[in-house]
């Protein structure tokens, strides 16, 4: 399972510059397309849409070797329009689906559905749950990030920042969401490796929206609370206004993931500390590529490795990174 292997893909970084990778495996049928489905979570949310504008550059310099369509829902949980994409792939008999799942339980069987429909399947972002994958008699390959040691990267980070004993609260993605799960694990460690006292703990939906709600709610439980630790920029925005409202700016740090472009500003005026860059676009391009070499070379599902890990870097106000993890 994803817990038994890893791989880095250390040529990440070679491609840093126009973001693609190799795919000179796929010439090796010319003639023979192959056809891949990105299926991604909320189109409206920038950075599922770097991650598309990634994987359609990708095909486009590649466009005599791949097919490629993407499809999306309209929110971060909308795990039925996730189902009904797959589910129509799989009708429309498409190679491979590349998905960054809304649910890492809850869209396995249909992914398993798919796999034995003889579509290989490969998850980017979120990962699907690994005894939700043992129960279904499957194994999907996650590419992408370790969110456990982003998350504790940025949270020592903001520890750095505090002193021992000061207080701090976690916005969460949702629950079902390996991802957030993950987070909230590494911000957990890295504030008990600080001896930073975690006194509230809630769970968003990946919006800003939620973030102010629950923002709001802890600034006023806890008036001692020094910073905020949240799974996305987005909840990261959220708690940031709810900090102006409560009259409290510059009073509590906050901390996000995904590195968007609407919060550079928040970075450059220091009403975020810092956030996450694990490089959506890239992210992308090597789920896709990880597809269609498993289509050239003819390899199954349970062939393929379980987990391709791409970096995480920490991204702040004077724009240096933290050491990749």
């Amino acid at each position: 399972m994803i817990r038994l292997a890893r791989r880095r893909l250390l040529t990440l970084c070679a491609f840093a510059a126009s973001g693609l990778a190799p795919v000179r495996h796929a010439a090796a049928q010319p003639g023979n397309k192959a056809s891949v489905a990105l299926v991604m979570k909320s189109l409206g949310d920038p950075f599922v849409q770097s991650m598309i504008d990634g994987a359609k550059n990708y095909q486009r310099h590649y466009a005599s070797q791949l097919d490629l369509t993407t499809q999306g829902t309209l929110t971060d949980n909308d795990v039925a329009g996730q189902t009904r994409i797959i589910e129509s792939l799989v009708a429309a008999k498409v190679d491979a689906i590349v998905i960054a799942p809304t649910d890492s339980k809850a869209l396995v069987p249909v992914a398993a559905k798919a796999i034995a429909a003889g579509v290989l399947v490969v998850a980017i972002d979120n990962p699907f749950d690994d005894d939700a994958q043992e129960a279904a008699n499957v194994t999907i390959p996650f590419v992408g990030p370790d969110s456990r040691r982003g998350a504790r990267l940025v949270g020592a980070y903001l520890a750095s920042k505090l002193k021992p004993g000061d207080e701090v609260g976690i916005i969460e993605g949702p629950p079902n969401d390996r991802n957030a799960q993950q987070r909230t694990l590494g911000y957990r460690e890295a504030m008990n490796a600080a001896q930073l006292r975690v006194s509230a703990t809630d769970a968003g939906d990946w919006t800003a929206p939620s973030g102010k709600s629950i923002a709001l709610q802890m600034l006023y439980a806890h008036p001692a609370l020094r910073g905020m630790l949240c799974a996305n920029d987005n909840i990261a925005m959220g708690a940031i206004d709810a900090i102006r409202i409560a009259g409290k700016k510059g009073r509590v740090l906050v901390t996000g993931y995904n590195n968007i472009s609407a919060v550079q500003p928040l970075l450059d005026d220091g009403r975020m500390l810092a956030t996450v860059e694990q490089f959506g676009a890239r992210q992308a391009v090597f789920g896709v590529d990880v597809a269609v070499k498993a289509l050239v070379e003819r390899r199954r599902q349970r062939d393929l490795s379980p987990y391709m890990e791409t970096p995480v870097q920490v991204v702040t106000r004077d724009k240096t990174h933290a050491p990749r993890a």
